[in-house]
């Protein structure tokens, strides 16, 4: 059973969502406001949040920004706004990922699932340590930890498994397609722009060895080396 805390301003978006994922046997926590689901989330340990953008009082954004404090539990965030700049800002918070309105009760709760699917099999990988590094880039796989020229930076969960999925298939040309499946680990319904996004966000945070992921025009990218 997933635990889940939904929060969205809107009743019939709510009921819609608990009832097809308690008829699957979740437990899903309603809030109506921002404020309410930081409440809940100080309370309840929730296995993933699911937050919408336009809340009372307080906005889902500001909502994940109060939650990363403290706690590293997968976020998505639901949006009326397709705009690419809301996805970054979103990405650069450390969602896991953005769901653009209106969606069906299924891919939200298909969405849960690959997320929730995919950091478990990080849990149980086993204990073998894993880095790579070329020229000033340093990651060390096993540790979540990535370097640039002797400074640590930051990247969001989701970033970490596209960059460790590149590496671990470095000189192999991967489709969006591909990627979709495999790092947020189920058949993508809608576009697959998402890949774009955080391909771009990745970038930005490698900075002068941002070269090294390679775009395949019309097909997707292959990390070099």
């Amino acid at each position: 059973m997933v635990n889940i805390l939904f929060a969205d301003d809107e009743e019939a978006i709510r009921a819609g969502f608990r009832e097809y994922a308690e008829f699957l046997g979740h437990s899903v926590t309603e809030a109506a406001d921002g404020v309410d689901a930081i409440t809940l989330c100080r309370n309840v340990d929730f296995d993933i949040l699911v937050l919408d953008v336009m809340m009372p009082r307080l906005d889902g954004f500001t909502v994940v920004k109060e939650v990363r404090k403290s706690l590293d539990v997968p976020i998505i965030i639901l949006s009326a706004r397709d705009e690419e700049y809301d996805k970054l800002y979103g990405f650069d918070l450390g969602i896991d990922d953005y769901v653009t309105k209106p969606f069906s009760a299924k891919e939200l709760m298909a969405r849960v699932q690959a997320i929730l699917s995919r950091r478990q099999r990080h849990i149980d990988d086993g204990p073998e340590h894993t880095i790579w590094s070329r020229q000033g880039l340093y990651v060390d796989i096993t540790a979540r930890d990535i370097k640039i020229d002797g400074e640590r930076i930051s990247l969001t969960p989701k970033e970490c498994e596209l960059l460790f999925y590149l590496i671990e298939n470095r000189s192999v040309a991967l489709s969006r397609h591909r990627l979709l499946q495999e790092v947020w680990g189920y058949d993508f319904v809608g576009d697959e722009r998402t890949v774009d996004t955080h391909i771009k966000t990745l970038r930005m945070k490698l900075g002068p060895y941002k070269g090294f992921i390679v775009t395949l025009r019309g097909l997707g990218y292959r990390l070099e080396g």
